[in-house]
């Protein structure tokens, strides 16, 4: 499961439809609908705020905004609640530098000709930046 702290502008296709589908599944282990992921380490910081489910749903949001942009259909139903434009969590710099990289390596591999638009870490909107290494739920 990745859940990109990257703005969704920076996601290539692959990862904009993975994110959405992995968002998806999220909202189901934090709604108590599968046993599947339940201690998966990028659900904790959905789990510290006071509704894990709205929070996820608005990163969904996100990325259901950006995919409307480019034309793709996401379906707004599969979200159990509505998002909250007023949250905001926090991610490291760390973490947006170390998912930058990631996602440019596996754009390298497969739309090349999306790498040039990777120039510089920006958060998805849920997503306030604080100083501070790698996440400590990252898995590296």
């Amino acid at each position: 499961m990745r859940l990109w702290s990257l703005h969704p502008t920076l996601l290539d296709r692959a990862a904009l439809v993975a994110g959405w589908r992995e968002g998806l599944l999220a909202q189901a282990v934090l709604a108590g609908r599968t046993k599947g992921y339940l201690n998966h380490p990028q659900l904790q910081r959905f789990r510290t705020t006071a509704d894990p489910v709205r929070a996820v749903v608005t990163y969904l949001a996100g990325l259901r905004s950006e995919a409307a942009a480019r034309g793709y259909r996401f379906d707004v139903t599969r979200l159990d609640t509505v998002p909250d434009d007023e949250l905001r969590l926090t991610v490291t710099a760390g973490q947006l530098a170390y998912e930058l990289d990631h996602l440019r390596s596996k754009v390298r591999l497969r739309a090349p000709d999306w790498e040039p638009r990777l120039t510089a870490p920006r958060p998805h909107p849920l997503f306030t930046v604080v100083d501070g290494p790698i996440e400590a739920w990252e898995r590296p």
